[in-house]
C-alpha cells in the first residue's frame, strides 16, 4: 500500500507490499506488468498463487497457475516463470518433501493456464528451487538446490546444469555454492537426516554484469538471527569447482539478513527491474504472523559486489517511474492510422505508420512488439532515432524475409545485417531495449536474440516506432531520460568534459576509467534534467595523499558546485550551499577504500538525499538547479567503473 511522503510529496511503500502468505516469491516483468508467483495454492484451488502489479507496490490477486498434476504429490515448491518466443515456462519442484524433483509446465500467457509437460528434469532424490539463466550467447543454464551428503559441510547446496532445451537438462550438474560457514547451519543435529550437523544453501538466482556472474542464495535457518541472503561470483559459469562466496557470517555478513525484532527471515529472493527499467529490485519473503509475506527493496552492483538497501521496515521511496510511460498518449507526432489497444497501439496494413517521442541526448527506451499481419515482402517495422543534424539510426525487421538490420543514415547509408534465431516468431511478443548515450546506441532484442552497438555523428532528439504495410502491435513503451556509462565498450569521451589542474587524461581500462591529479580534477557529463538520481561506483587508486578526497558532484550551467558527496580518510562528507556537513556512515573497514563503493545523490522537489552503498546517509534542502553531473578526485587517483544519471 502506498502512502504520501510528507516532506516532499513523493509516494512511498512499506514492506510487506503484499501482506498475505506469499512464500518463495518470483516476479516476472512482461509487457510492462509484473506477475508474482509463489509456493502454495491460489484461491481457486489451483497450484501456485499468482498476483499482478503495475508498479511492484500495489498487487492484486489473479488466481492459481495450474491444476495439480496426475500423481498428486503433497508438495509443490518455488515456482519460477521464464518467457521465450511466445511461451511461458513454469519450473517448479514437486514431491513428498523428502523426494523432490524439478518439473516444467507451459502456457501461452503469464497469468495462468499452465499445463504440466509431464517431463521430469532431474534424477537426484532431492532437487528444488529451479532458476533459469540465459547467457548473452543464448546458452541456457538451470540452477537449483540439491543435497551434498559427503561434503565437508553436509547439507543442501546449489548446482548448475546446461539445458538441452526448455524440457531437458544435460544431466551433468556442477557445484556452484556449497555450505562452508557456520551462518549456513540449518540444524546442528537434524533428526530427519540422522542427527548430522545440517547446512542449507538454497534459492539461487543469477545475474551477469560486465563478464562476472553473481549467484544470490539464501543460507541457514530462518529462525536464527544469522539467516539471510548472500552471493557468490565467478567469471566462468560452468566447469569449475565452486564460485567465490562473499559472506563468511562473521567479518562479512549476508547482504540481506534478519534484523532482530524488526525483520525476521528475509530470504529466497529473485531480482527484477523497476518500472523505469533502470533500477534493480530484490524480491524476497520475510516472516510475519501471516507467514512468509512479499517484500521488495532496491539493490545494485558496485564492481564485484552486490548490495541490497534493506531489509527495510520503514517507509521507502516508491519505485521511480519512467519519463514517458504511455505508448498511445505521449507521442509528440503521429502519422498513419494507429488503432488503440490496452497498453499499446497497432499500426495498420496498407500504409506507413509512425509515432515520434521527444528525448534528450541520453535515454533508455523499452517496448514490446509483435507482428500479426503483412501486406507483402516490403512490410517492415522497427524504431528510428533522429539526430539534431538530420542523421538517423534505424532498426528494421522484414518478417517475410526473416531479416533484420541496423541502418545508419549519416553521410551515407550504412547497413549492418543482423542474424535472427532460426525459431524467431514474429507473431510473439519480443522485448526491444534501446540505450542511447550521446552518439552511442546499444540495442538488445529479448534476452539473447541479438544485441548490437552502433554510433552516428549526431545528438539524439527523438525516437520513433514505425510500421510499414504491416499490422504491428507496440505495447508497454517507456522512456527513461538519463544514461548509464559502464566503460565496458569503446569509451565515448565526446559526451564528457575533463577539467582541473594537473589532470591526467582518463585512461580506459577493462571496464573502468581512471582520473588522477595531485591537485583536483573532474570528469563531467552535461546530462540535462531537473530532478534525478546520480550514482557512481568509485575506488581509490594507489599513492593517495594523506588529505585525499573523491566523490560525485551536481553542477550548474557555469560549473559551480551545487552539491558534492565524497569520501576522505575515515569519513564521508557532503558539501552544499549551506556549507559542509559531516555524515555518519557505515564502517568502511569491512570494504577497504581499494574496493568499489557506490555514492548516490538524489535531488527531488528541493530536497537532496545521499547514500553510500546500502547506507542511507540523510537528506538536506537543495533548491538550486542542476544541469551537469561529475566525478571528482583531489590529490589521488581513482577508478570509476559506472556512472549513472536518471531523471525522476
Amino acid at each position: 500500500m502506498q502512502v504520501l511522503n510528507s516532506s516532499d510529496g513523493r509516494e512511498t511503500y512499506l514492506n510487506p507490499v503484499y501482506p498475505d502468505s506469499f512464500p518463495d516469491p518470483y516476479v516476472l516483468k512482461h509487457r510492462g506488468q509484473y506477475f508474482g508467483y509463489c509456493t502454495g495454492h491460489g484461491p481457486d484451488g489451483r497450484i501456485f498463487r499468482i498476483i499482478r502489479s503495475n508498479d511492484l507496490v500495489n498487487w492484486s490477486e489473479v488466481g492459481g497457475a495450474m491444476a495439480p498434476i496426475a500423481d498428486a504429490p503433497p508438495f509443490y515448491w518455488a515456482p519460477e516463470v521464464t518467457y521465450d518466443n511466445g511461451k511461458f515456462y513454469l519450473y517448479y519442484s514437486a514431491g513428498n518433501e523428502t523426494l523432490m524433483h524439478l518439473r516444467v509446465a507451459v502456457s501461452d500467457r503469464p497469468d495462468g493456464g499452465f499445463v504440466d509437460s509431464e517431463r521430469v528434469l532431474t534424477t537426484a532424490e532431492f532437487a528444488i528451487d529451479a532458476h533459469v539463466f540465459i547467457d548473452d550467447d543464448g546458452s541456457r543454464y538451470m540452477f537449483y538446490a540439491t543435497d551434498f551428503l559427503e561434503h565437508t559441510h553436509i547439507g543442501t547446496g546449489t548446482v548448475v546444469d546446461k539445458m538441452v532445451d526448455w524440457f531437458q537438462l544435460e544431466g551433468d550438474p556442477q557445484p556452484v555454492t556449497r555450505a562452508k560457514y557456520d551462518w549456513q547451519v540449518y540444524d546442528p543435529q537434524r533428526h530427519e537426516k540422522g542427527g548430522v550437523r545440517w547446512h542449507t544453501v538454497e534459492g539461487p538466482t543469477v545475474l551477469k554484469r560486465k563478464g562476472i556472474y553473481f549467484e544470490m542464495f539464501s543460507g541457514g535457518n530462518w529462525q536464527n538471527t544469522t539467516y539471510g541472503v548472500s552471493f557468490a561470483s565467478t567469471d566462468k559459469i560452468f566447469g569449475q569447482e565452486e564460485w567465490h562466496q562473499f559472506s563468511d557470517g562473521e567479518r562479512v555478513l549476508p547482504i540481506l539478513r534478519t534484523l532482530p525484532g524488526l525483520v525476521v527471515g528475509p530470504g529466497h529472493n529473485s531480482v527484477v527491474r523497476g518500472p523505469n527499467n533502470r533500477e534493480l529490485y530484490c524480491i524476497y519473503h520475510c516472516w510475519t504472523d501471516a507467514g512468509r509475506v512479499l517484500a521488495i527493496d532496491r539493490m545494485d552492483i558496485a564492481g564485484d559486489r552486490l548490495f541490497v538497501v534493506g531489509a527495510t521496515y520503514t517507509p521507502q521511496i516508491a519505485p521511480y517511474q519512467p519519463s514517458i510511460n504511455d505508448v498511445s498518449a505521449d507521442a509528440t507526432r503521429s502519422t498513419g492510422a494507429w488503432r488503440q489497444m490496452e497498453n499499446g497501439v497497432v499500426g495498420s496494413t496498407g500504409e506507413s505508420c509512425e509515432r515520434v517521442y521527444k528525448t534528450g541526448e541520453s535515454f533508455l527506451c523499452e517496448f514490446t512488439v509483435r507482428c500479426s499481419e503483412l501486406d507483402d515482402a516490403s512490410s517492415r517495422f522497427g524504431f528510428r532515432i533522429a539526430g539534431n543534424n538530420g542523421s538517423e539510426l534505424e532498426l528494421s525487421f522484414w518478417p517475410q524475409t526473416r531479416t533484420a538490420a541496423i541502418i545508419v543514415k549519416d553521410d551515407g547509408e550504412v547497413r549492418n545485417e543482423l542474424e535472427l534465431p532460426a525459431d524467431f516468431d514474429f507473431g510473439a511478443d519480443h522485448l526491444i531495449r534501446v540505450e542511447c548515450s550521446g552518439t552511442v546506441v546499444k540495442t538488445k532484442v529479448d534476452a539473447s536474440a541479438f544485441s548490437a552497438e552502433s554510433s552516428f555523428h549526431s545528438r539524439p532528439i527523438s525516437i520513433a516506432i514505425y510500421a510499414e504495410n504491416a499490422a504491428v502491435e507496440f505495447a508497454a513503451l517507456s522512456i527513461t531520460e538519463g544514461f548509464e556509462e559502464m566503460f565496458d565498450t569503446d569509451f565515448e569521451l565526446s559526451c564528457w568534459k575533463t577539467g582541473g589542474s594537473h589532470l591526467a587524461t582518463p585512461e580506459p581500462h577493462a571496464g573502468e576509467v581512471m582520473i588522477s591529479s595531485d591537485s583536483e580534477c573532474r570528469l563531467t557529463h552535461s546530462q540535462l534534467f531537473g530532478d534525478g538520481e546520480f550514482a557512481a561506483n568509485i575506488r581509490l587508486g594507489e599513492g593517495a595523499s594523506s588529505e585525499f578526497a573523491y566523490g560525485i558532484e551536481l553542477l550548474d550551467e557555469a560549473d559551480n558546485v551545487v552539491a558534492r558527496l565524497g569520501i576522505r580518510t575515515g569519513e564521508a562528507f557532503l558539501e552544499a550551499p549551506a556549507g559542509e556537513t559531516s555524515l555518519e556512515v557505515m564502517d568502511l573497514g569491512e570494504f577497504p577504500a581499494e574496493s568499489y563503493h557506490q555514492l548516490r545523490l538524489v535531488k527531488f522537489r528541493g530536497r537532496l538525499s545521499t547514500a553510500l552503498d546500502a547506507a542511507v546517509l540523510g537528506d538536506i534542502e537543495c533548491v538550486l538547479p542542476i544541469t551537469k553531473v561529475a566525478v571528482f578526485s583531489q590529490r589521488c587517483s581513482v577508478f570509476v567503473e559506472m556512472v549513472r544519471a536518471t531523471a525522476i
